[in-house]
């Protein structure tokens, strides 16, 4: 995917302050520190479009990213992160929940889970949430460059058995450092741009 434009559009905490297009939405659902600001910008090839920081769960609100005026990336908010009070953490719920139930435009969600842990209790409720949702989804294995690549098929088979994934089923594994996995996921993000 060539990248003319990726900007910034705006946060939004409810329907009412989404942005007011017919393009198609990818959004991006993990836990907080997954990579999830990473991805997208290792995705438009920028250093700093979407705001990564060191404190896990700093995105407590729906980002949304204008790509060549055609598409949206959307980044939910982290879900599992300990050090905020419980009606914080309880609060983003509703927030990712009201945007994935209510928003027609979106067309696929990627799942961030670290390649390096087992997938959380929070992301197995995501996933069969996202699959009973109906939508496209892909699966991406964050951090790749922490482990060896000797190592991505025994981390792979771990993810694929705590979600239930048979053998056949993608998952991409991804580092924002060696910018591995670009292409995978851009490729599997066009199959559902029409």
């Amino acid at each position: 995917m060539v990248i003319k434009k990726a900007e910034f559009i705006k946060s939004a905490m409810d329907p009412d302050q989404y942005p007011n297009t017919a393009w198609p939405e990818i959004a991006l659902a993990g836990r907080s520190n997954v990579g999830k600001s990473s991805l997208i910008n290792s995705l438009v090839n920028r250093k700093s479009l979407a705001r990564t920081g060191n404190t896990p769960g700093m995105t407590r609100i729906i980002n949304f990213y204008n790509i060549n005026d055609k598409m949206i990336l959307v980044d939910l908010p982290g879900y599992g992160y300990a050090k905020v009070s419980r009606q914080e953490r309880e609060s983003w719920g509703p927030l990712a929940e009201t945007y994935l139930n209510s928003r027609e435009n979106l067309k696929m969600i990627l799942l961030l889970v670290d390649i390096r842990h087992e997938p959380t209790p929070d992301d197995v409720m995501m996933f069969n949430y996202i699959l009973e949702s109906g939508k496209d989804y892909a699966i991406i294995a964050t951090k790749a460059d922490k482990i060896s690549r000797s190592d991505y098929k025994k981390h792979m088979d771990r993810i694929r058995a705590v979600l239930s994934l048979d053998n056949d089923h993608e998952i991409i594994a991804f580092s924002s450092v060696k910018r591995t996995g670009i292409d995978e996921i851009w490729s599997k993000i066009k199959t559902v741009l029409g």
